[in-house]
């Protein structure tokens, strides 16, 4: 009796030794990752006017800056583009804790377009040795405008609706930029090259879309099967 008792007591532990290895270890999601390209010639850029600060045309006599709307690297991959899983997600209310960080440095947005979830703070800092005047253009939030002398602490604000919201500087004209503010926390902004890779997801089907300000949004549905996961890929194309 004692040794049948033992003998059980050895199969259940294997059993559950075997199984606790496989569901911590095992496959449970994929990352995916591709590239954004623009099909044709990207418009030539023209440097912005900064005159009407004349601090910015001094920073920027050697090095001038350029609009940043539409922005290509290497093999025609274009950057600024948020791609983000618009449908099928897995839910979640948790929100990520850091705030996101929005800087005006240098006469321009430090960060083109910032991807933050709905709820998320996003931290606003000026870090000129002049005044700047930030206003988000929402529809679906509340629009607002803020001045930010210099030397002021960094301000946050939260929006609690999904929205692609247009940023301007109501003092620099030439200043833009966009919040892509998403309900899922599954998306990236493609890098200097086009590329871009979203958080590792659960088996299942979703609906990945690819959104650029003047060049619209496209896209795909895609399946994740354990731990594999196509390779996305997305293309503009140029407008003439």
């Amino acid at each position: 009796m004692g040794m049948r008792f033992a003998n059980l007591s050895a199969a259940v532990l294997l059993f559950f030794l075997v199984f606790s290895s496989s569901s911590v270890a095992g496959p449970v999601g994929a990352s995916i990752s591709g590239k954004v390209t623009l099909n044709g010639a990207a418009p030539k850029p023209k440097p912005l006017d900064l005159s009407k600060e004349p601090d910015c045309v001094k920073m920027h006599a050697s090095q001038p800056l350029f609009p940043e709307n539409v922005v290509v690297g290497s093999d025609n991959g274009l950057r600024n583009v948020v791609v983000y899983v618009s449908a099928g997600a897995p839910s979640s209310t948790s929100f990520p804790v850091a705030p996101a960080i929005f800087d005006q440095q240098s006469c321009h947005y430090a960060t083109h377009v910032l991807a933050l979830r709905v709820g998320q703070e996003v931290t606003i800092s000026n870090h000129d040795p002049f005044s700047h005047n930030i206003h988000p253009l929402a529809k679906i939030n509340r629009e607002w405008n803020k001045i930010q002398p210099p030397g002021t602490p960094p301000f946050s604000y939260a929006y609690d609706q999904e929205e692609f919201i247009p940023v301007k500087c109501n003092i620099h004209p030439w200043m833009q930029g966009y919040f892509a503010v998403l309900k899922t926390g599954f998306f990236a902004v493609t890098d200097q090259d086009g590329g871009f890779t979203l958080p590792e997801l659960p088996p299942g089907h979703y609906t990945l879309t690819a959104w650029h300000e003047t060049y619209g949004t496209r896209t795909q549905e895609i399946t994740v099967t354990g731990s594999s996961a196509p390779t996305v890929n997305f293309s503009f194309t140029a407008k003439p």
